[in-house]
């Protein structure tokens, strides 16, 4: 039996109480005029009826501001499990970016016709491939809009969340020659899984792919593209246990490879809602992939609602507050005309970047001062694990026998956080905690967790493993006798 949270992605049947639940959150906003090809959207959400043969029996709608010129940039948005279009529209703050910097935006819908839940179909190779199914359905909306709206064939762009996200990468692959760019936001690589068996896999494990596998996987869907390549920025949660986290590193993976370059990051910078910005920069130095990591963040769109300009979207289900990932994904593509720049406070990262000792429980930093800094943020892992105000550091309460990979970013007289240093590894000493990979009916017949009206919970920290069967895996790492945390993918 399939865990809720796969469910949510791939449609497999639901209790109805669950997806009444759900739903009830994601209801249509505002009501919804109609138009054809022939008509002008007008700052208004607006459904288009005859947008081509529609294989893939999706709804198209748009957003335009009523001032839109000629030849601006189109967006392409696809909606989560259980929601719609319009849901996506009010909560993920594309409008507002719409209206500031002049684009188009299009939001294909599918519906519980196509899926129970009202997912796309990003692991069906019947529907997610070149000319087929609900691909070709997008394809056809795309044309639609370019001849409506005179958008710049040479900036389309297509993002996505969850099920959606996985849709946008299958399409970023399918389709190289259309979008000029993407953005996927908790999902999974291109092409990861071609059946719905197959795709619990993809959602919850590493799937122990070379960057040349997962590559090929987006050379495959087109053979004979050989460039340019989309420009992909990648969107994670830390605290997923939807989509877990390894796949943003597998999407990294998939496209720097795509591109012919490094796993090594170009540059990485810190973000407001503890996100960590790492860039991977074409040959000519100019952003080709991004991951952005965003500490804690469970499975959703990460939205950061007011009226600041770096602020977007509003709260709901799957909609969680942190940071407007619309904002930093319109500027990598470069919609705001930066060409595709970041924020930041000016201050360079910091040199010299140290392990200076270790202990079993401990490790400590140094690294050479930056001019203009009032302090210094530590990260490990890509959490901030603490500031200083000189130029050594010293965390504690750690694991023995574990590394950790720390950067230090300065930070001046407002706040405002500069770049983040090379990282550097320390490995505590002593013997590293023991960890258990099993489902969770044998973790807790093991004694490593316990289960409550139907669910599972880790001994000692209490995290929520889902339900409690036999379909569900997790690693579980004991940092203390009988204290068990969630270590997935694996320690």
């Amino acid at each position: 039996m399939l865990s809720s949270t796969v469910r949510r992605l791939f449609g497999r049947t639901a209790v109805t109480t669950t997806l009444g639940a759900l739903a009830a959150g994601l209801s249509l906003v505002t009501p919804l005029a109609t138009a054809t090809p022939a008509a002008a959207a007008s700052g208004t959400l607006q459904r288009v009826t005859d947008f081509g043969s529609n294989p893939g029996n999706l709804a198209m709608y748009e957003y335009a501001p009523a001032d839109l010129p000629a030849h601006a940039p189109l967006v392409v948005a696809l909606h989560g499990c259980t929601q719609s279009a319009s849901d996506y529209h009010a909560h993920s703050g594309w409008q507002k970016f719409a209206d500031a910097w002049g684009f188009a935006v299009v939001y294909p819908q599918t519906s519980t016709a196509n899926n129970s839940l009202s997912c796309f179909s990003w692991f069906d190779s019947t529907k997610d491939t070149r000319d087929r199914g609900e691909a070709a359905s997008v394809r056809q909306m795309v044309d639609t809009a370019v001849a409506q709206y005179g958008s710049d064939r040479s900036r389309v762009f297509v993002t996505g969340l969850s099920a959606g996200g996985g849709m946008t990468a299958d399409l970023l692959a399918d389709y190289p020659d259309v979008f000029a760019g993407g953005a996927v936001d908790s999902g999974i690589p291109a092409q990861c899984a071609t059946t719905v068996s197959a795709a619990s896999g993809c959602q919850y494990s590493d799937q122990h792919l070379t960057p040349r596998q997962w590559g090929d996987k987006v050379r495959d869907s087109y053979p004979g593209h050989t460039g340019p390549w989309p420009r992909v920025a990648v969107w994670q949660g830390t605290s997923d246990t939807t989509v877990v986290p390894v796949n943003g590193t597998e999407l990294r993976d998939q496209w720097t490879d795509v591109w012919g370059i490094g796993q090594t990051a170009s540059s990485t910078q810190n973000l407001t809602g503890g996100t960590t910005e790492s860039v991977y920069d074409d040959s000519a130095g100019k952003p080709a992939v991004a991951l952005f990591s965003v500490s804690g963040m469970a499975h959703g769109l990460a939205v950061n609602p007011g009226a600041g300009t770096d602020q977007c979207g509003s709260t709901g289900t799957y909609y969680l507050d942190s940071i407007c990932s619309s904002y930093y994904t319109a500027k990598f593509w470069g919609l705001d005309g930066s060409g595709g720049s970041s924020d930041g406070s000016g201050l360079p990262a910091p040199s010299g970047v140290t392990v200076t000792a270790i202990t079993d429980t401990g490790a400590s930093l140094s690294w050479h001062a930056v001019s203009g800094a009032a302090s210094y943020d530590v990260y490990r892992d890509g959490t901030k694990a603490g500031s200083a105000t000189s130029t050594s550091y010293t965390d504690t309460g750690l694991s023995p026998g574990t590394s950790y990979q720390y950067t230090v970013a300065a930070v001046d007289s407002t706040g405002a956080v500069g770049t983040s240093s090379a990282p550097v590894t320390a490995t505590t000493t002593g013997a590293a905690p023991p960890c258990y990979t099993d489902n969770n009916y044998h973790q807790v017949a093991a004694g490593r967790a316990h289960q409550s009206g139907g669910r599972t919970y880790a001994d000692g920290s209490d995290q929520d493993m889902g339900l409690y069967n036999i379909a569900v895996i997790h690693t579980l790492k004991e940092t203390s006798p009988g204290y068990f945390v969630i270590a997935d993918p694996g320690c």
